[in-house]
């Protein structure tokens, strides 16, 4: 008998093309007047313009999120929250952006709008992963789930194809630990196949054609779906590796997940051949799901190995230290061995392998 628990989370989504356009609206119903435009030191352009649009309700712009959340950014950008009188955030960016909203929103419960650029799908979560002296750490909490995400695709047009390709297989890892979680219901691993399928066509067309609208929203539906997943139930060994290569050695995130996830999936394919059948059948793929990751991100012209991203094979050991610290549920027991096996092949570039046959 099917048995299972699903937990649905409070949000507005505005999904469409020029959507931006509604953040006036948005502002005015959430009863903003003093709304704070976050972004990248890149991305500052877009804030201001957003920030004129609002007008009087804008409080200004803070173009300071960087990757990994750092803990002294957000100290800084509580200052300026509080020293301008702030009483909402607008958030215009990728994950980093959205990182930096959450993590002040934790501290001080302030109403988020956030406008995604990338494919990274934290805005569909309430949790927010926070770096202090080379760990980074994640909480979950209502408190930063955003009131209103706006999906607009004109604001993915300009995302090069590179940072495409990799923050959409980051994505794609979202959706396939919801297939083999401990929490997995009928409905998460729904949505995380139909994600996972509409990457893996919509990906390779952004490669052929970058202003593609249709692949376009076909990715960022991916990704809103994706998200959910990453919000809706626990993630295990894949995410829990790539925030610790991250925090440890400030690796690019987006092209940590896609390194990471065909050893990963491949890794705990032994316990969850549910999982795996319904991933290949996504992906388009007869049989092997970690190798059918691993071509698609060949051909999206994604980096196989760690030590290009400018990891230290010295750092193997300090990753598998911390990776087995508080070590999440798994469908396959993380043991030392297996572990920094399977991160020693990830540093090469080697393909992937289960941990049986390792």
């Amino acid at each position: 008998m099917l048995e299972f628990v699903c937990n649905t989370l409070p949000s507005r989504v505005i999904f469409g093309e020029g959507t931006s356009a509604r953040l006036p609206e948005e502002v005015e119903r959430l009863g903003l007047q003093r709304a704070l435009v976050l972004a990248t030191p890149s991305r500052k352009p877009d804030a201001e313009c957003l920030a004129a649009i609002l007008g009087t309700r804008s409080a200004g712009v803070l173009a300071t999120a960087v990757m990994h959340t750092p803990a002294n950014v957000t100290e800084a950008a509580l200052a300026v929250v509080a020293k301008l009188g702030v009483d909402g955030l607008v958030a215009v960016g990728g994950g980093s952006t959205t990182g930096l909203s959450k993590a002040i929103a934790l501290r001080t419960d302030l109403p988020q709008i956030i406008i995604p650029t990338t494919y990274a799908g934290s805005e569909m979560t309430p949790s927010v992963g926070e770096t202090k002296d080379g760990v980074k750490t994640t909480q979950r909490s209502p408190r930063v789930l955003p009131e209103v995400v706006i999906y607009d695709v004109e604001r993915t047009l300009s995302l090069p194809v590179a940072l495409s390709a990799s923050s959409g297989m980051n994505a794609i890892a979202h959706a396939v630990e919801a297939l083999y979680a401990r929490d997995r219901n009928p409905v998460a691993m729904l949505m995380a196949e139909e994600g996972v399928r509409a990457f893996a066509q919509a990906l390779p067309r952004i490669l052929a054609n970058p202003v593609d609208r249709e692949a376009r929203a076909e990715a960022l539906y991916g990704a809103w779906l994706c998200g959910i997943c990453l919000g809706s139930v626990s993630m295990a060994i894949h995410h829990k590796l790539c925030h610790v290569l991250g925090g440890l050695f400030n690796l690019p995130h987006a092209q940590t997940h896609t390194v990471i996830l065909p050893h990963a999936t491949a890794f705990n394919a032994p316990a969850a051949p549910d999982a795996m059948a319904r991933l290949a059948r996504a992906l388009g793929v007869a049989t092997d799901a970690a190798l059918g990751l691993r071509e698609l991100a060949g051909r999206l012209g994604c980096p196989h190995a760690l030590c290009d991203l400018g990891m230290p094979e010295s750092g193997i050991d300090q990753a598998v230290t911390l990776t087995l610290r508080n070590a999440p549920w798994n469908p396959v027991p993380m043991e030392a061995e297996a572990v920094r096996e399977l991160i020693r092949r990830a540093w090469r570039g080697n393909p992937p392998a289960a941990a049986s046959q390792r």
